[in-house]
């Protein structure tokens, strides 16, 4: 159960924390800090997908380096983002007003969250289906023929189902970064209008372990994707960037509103954006990484031994992303 009231004691040990320039300091650092950690995360699954590209375990190794990337973007939204979603609502500076005492909100808007992700997901399928289905003009057809009868046609149907798999997969990658950005820029806002010394210190660190690990999820899937180059360093720098931009924009907030962490207004909107961020990463983790791999995906169901590596691949994941919970 939530605390509704704030005691005495927690607001005299927050206050004793309290150093605005010690805090602007720590977080100058964590800027440079968090964005070479988050650039190091998300291009190591990329560069290494690159460099083993051709190579006889390539496609299992891609495969071990998803499902890792799964497992942490679940443990991210159930470890991290909504524990944190539900303990801004909570807070006793929200939870006991009204309407925020009445009803669990960070429940409804994850929920929500998760049924727009469903929303977009079955969008772009229709529209990966239209495809499919398009109509073969004729001069394909007599091509077809020339190429060797009704084999031509089944050649051809392939290449159009591999391409329209690449293409699903692109569209899971930039879902998953949107989620992740959203959850980023909530980090970011929180500690930049944070004058805790006592959170900020230990969250430097902590964040660095982090965007390296979340990172490797988002680059994990990424690599799988197949972008273009151009595409993949602009995807990593926007990931790099983002919790740095809300830090810088959370110490703006702070020295134009005065408004700190504490604040009602700030502790909501950070509980509303958690929980929507939470229920779009669950979707996408449950659905379009966990469950297309492991029932869907030929290669791990032909193949035993990869089935097992993936599956404690996955666990791996997750239980390195939940250890992180302990200090951030």
């Amino acid at each position: 159960m939530a605390t509704t009231e704030c005691s005495s004691t927690d607001l005299s040990e927050s206050n004793s924390c309290r150093d605005g320039v010690a805090a602007s300091h720590l977080k100058i650092i964590s800027l440079f800090v968090i964005f070479i950690t988050s650039a190091i995360g998300m291009s190591a699954p990329v560069l290494l997908a690159r460099i083993f590209r051709g190579k006889p375990l390539y496609e299992r190794a891609l495969v071990f380096i998803k499902c890792f990337a799964a497992g942490v973007i679940l443990s991210t939204s159930l470890v991290h983002v909504l524990p944190d979603a539900y303990a801004a609502l909570a807070d006793c500076h929200v939870a006991s007003h009204h309407p925020w005492k009445d009803f669990p909100f960070s429940g409804l808007v994850t929920l929500i969250g998760v049924i727009l992700a469903l929303f977009v997901d079955l969008v772009a399928s229709s529209h990966v289906e239209h495809a499919q289905y398009a109509p073969v003009s004729a001069g394909e057809k007599e091509l077809g023929v020339e190429l060797g009868g009704g084999g031509g046609g089944g050649e051809g149907d392939c290449e159009r189902g591999e391409e329209l798999i690449k293409l699903k997969q692109k569209l899971v990658s930039q879902v998953l970064e949107i989620g992740i950005i959203f959850h980023s820029v909530i980090i970011g806002v929180t500690m930049g209008m944070s004058q805790n010394v006592c959170t900020i210190r230990p969250l430097v660190a902590a964040l660095a372990f982090h965007q390296i690990f979340e990172g490797m999820g988002l680059g994990g899937c990424v690599a799988q994707a197949g972008f273009s180059y151009g595409t993949v360093v602009y995807m990593c720098f926007m990931f790099s960037i983002t919790t740095p931009m809300g830090i810088i924009l959370g110490m703006i907030l702070f020295s134009l509103t005065g408004y700190d962490d504490s604040n009602p207004n700030a502790l909501i909107i950070e509980g509303l954006l958690g929980s929507i961020s939470s229920g779009i990463l669950i979707y996408m983790a449950l659905v379009d990484l966990i469950a297309a791999d492991f029932f869907h995906n030929k290669l791990i169901n032909s193949d035993p031994r990869l089935k097992k590596a993936s599956f404690v691949a996955l666990t791996m994941g997750s239980a390195s992303m939940s250890i992180l919970a302990l200090w951030a």
